[in-house]
């Protein structure tokens, strides 16, 4: 069961937090962190385990609690800012193949705004934040 959440872990991260992958691979830290992961739900494993919860339900609570601190995506929410706000450069970087890579560097460059305004699941509607993010990322693209 360990072997299986850290595999659907990893699924999560690659396809939400690819900065993180990516982080984590040029520190080749990705077993340590993904080990780490695990032992932070490993009690609650155990005791569902022991207590003889499905298999699937035990799956989704842990997958739950070991995502819990990388939603809202910070790489999804830019993505779709660049998106829906910068169509043409959207498609060029996609057409490029770089568009994860540029996605990467917006994150960067747009971590003093999240760090200011925060990021949570609470504000991730807020046109301010939206608003800043714009800003920050057309001032990244020129």
């Amino acid at each position: 069961m360990e072997d299986l959440l850290k595999e659907k872990l990893w699924f999560y991260i690659i396809h939400n937090n690819p900065d993180l992958m990516f982080t984590l691979q040029e520190n080749y830290s990705v077993l340590d962190y993904l080990n780490e992961k695990i032992s932070s739900v490993k009690s609650i494993l155990d005791d569902m385990l022991s207590d003889g919860t499905p298999k699937y339900i035990i799956e989704e609570i842990c997958l739950n609690l070991l995502t819990e601190d990388l939603k809202p995506s910070r790489f999804l929410y830019i993505r779709s800012l660049l998106s829906d706000e910068f169509e043409k450069t959207y498609a060029t970087f996609q057409e490029a193949g770089i568009l994860t890579y540029e996605v990467i560097n917006l994150i960067e460059s747009c971590k003093p705004v999240f760090e200011t305004i925060g990021f949570t699941k609470e504000n991730e509607e807020d046109p301010n934040l939206r608003n800043a993010l714009i800003g920050q990322i057309a001032d990244y693209l020129n």
